[in-house]
């Protein structure tokens, strides 16, 4: 067995460190996390710091915000998970990616600082990425919340705004099995007369209730924020400013709406300033890796980690716009996911399954998979994603289109091979 030495240069070694040293994936609780953070003096000092919570569009949300941040000259940080390739992506400085030299002398940082205390894997990034944000002293600290949001390793900041995104079913085992229970734990990360934005359209009796009773001064979407889509591929925001004739992306637009809500606050709290033209411009550039993604053309390949039903709905409508051939759909899924719900709402979209097995822990496999779809749409079961994308391949036309969704571990399986 390989020793590891705290004196190790390579991230490969700390990455498989960290995965080793705690018996359990996740462990929510912020005791033994915030006590570490206070030590090192992470906590201290902070410039103005953004906590995204959500169900599903939390790293689209932060990039939108990232880079309109950055269009008013702001520098940055954001810490988002999971990564799909390397591990890099879990941290931006000013929209960009740090070398693997930074990362292990911030887990180093941590490492020889938390003396006896246990930490997770993502309790160790955190504390990491806070770090690198502290070094680099950003104008904005832009957090994405792991899991659920009350319990989450990031809910050791006290953030100057929340964000909610979505609230739907996810990760019930840990959350609840109710839109009601999962809104407490996003609620969570409210503090006390707090500027929070609530992407939510209908957000549960629990988060508005949690809200109200800290004094928050909350937006809510639908109320003092919404947006309209037009039938030319363009639409507008409405708030306190109107922005108009904004370029539909791959990236949801109630997404980028929730984010302009939230850079609305910031423009007035730190004086920011942004024409109509380049907000246009910033919403147009976004985009992130695994969100609609298109790989390949002739036939076309898109890539997206949609792994829960309110996801597998965006897919739903997007799928619903496209004027292609035949789609064929490469899907694999973590077995712990709702797999019969998200599945179910694609469905009608699809004329070609290919099910694929999830080698990684809680992998679902492809014989599971099957039970949801309909049997005389599914050309054939597959061991690997990889597999499953070549005979889709095979068997496409120019004109086709090809998805690959189910999981971040589904996106990441292809992508690895595309960037070899």
């Amino acid at each position: 067995m390989k020793i590891f030495s705290p004196s190790s240069q390579s991230l490969s070694d700390w990455l498989s460190y960290l995965e080793s040293i705690h018996p359990s994936e996740i462990e929510l609780g912020l005791s033994r996390v915030k006590a570490v953070a206070i030590k090192l003096g992470l906590l201290a000092q902070l410039n103005h710091v953004i906590l995204v919570g959500g169900t599903n569009g939390k790293g689209s949300t932060c990039a939108y915000l990232e880079h309109l941040l950055l269009a008013c000259d702001k520098t940055t940080g954001v810490f988002s998970s999971p990564h799909i390739i390397v591990y890099n992506e879990r941290v931006r400085i000013n929209g960009q990616q740090l070398n693997d030299a930074a990362h292990v002398e911030a887990l180093r940082f941590v490492e020889l600082g938390r003396g006896d205390t246990t930490l997770t894997y993502f309790e160790f990034n955190t504390l990491a990425a806070l770090y690198l944000m502290k070094q680099a002293n950003v104008d904005f600290l832009i957090l994405e919340v792991g899991l659920g949001g009350r319990l989450d390793s990031t809910n050791i900041v006290d953030a100057d705004m929340a964000i909610i995104t979505t609230i739907d079913l996810d990760h019930q085992s840990w959350l609840g099995d109710t839109r009601e229970a999962v809104s407490f734990e996003k609620a969570g990360i409210f503090r006390a007369k707090q500027t929070v934005i609530c992407g939510e359209p209908n957000p549960p009796k629990p988060l508005v209730d949690h809200a109200n009773s800290l004094g928050c001064d909350i937006q809510y979407k639908g109320q003092d924020f919404s947006f309209t889509a037009h039938s030319d591929h363009r639409w507008q925001y409405q708030g306190d400013m109107i922005c108009d004739d904004l370029p539909v992306t791959r990236l949801p637009m109630t997404n980028a709406a929730t984010a302009l809500a939230a850079f609305e606050q910031l423009q007035t709290k730190h004086s920011l300033k942004l024409s109509p033209e380049l907000m246009a411009q910033v919403i147009a550039d976004t985009s992130l890796p695994g969100r609609l993604q298109s790989i390949s053309n002739a036939p076309q390949v898109v890539l997206d980690v949609a792994h829960n039903p309110q996801a597998g709905g965006y897919l739903a409508q997007w799928l619903a716009q496209q004027n292609v051939g035949t789609i064929h759909c490469v899907c694999a899924m973590l077995g712990d996911k709702d797999s019969q719900a998200t599945l179910g709402v694609v469905s009608p979209f699809i004329d070609q399954w290919y099910l694929a097995s999830l080698s990684c822990p809680r992998g679902a496999k492809a014989s599971e998979l099957a039970l949801h779809v309909a049997g005389d749409k599914i050309a054939g079961e597959y061991e690997q994603v990889t597999q499953a994308l070549a005979a889709a391949t095979a068997q496409a036309n120019v004109d086709d289109l090809i998805l690959v969704f189910g999981s971040f571990f589904t996106v990441s399986e292809v992508l690895s091979v595309a960037t070899q």
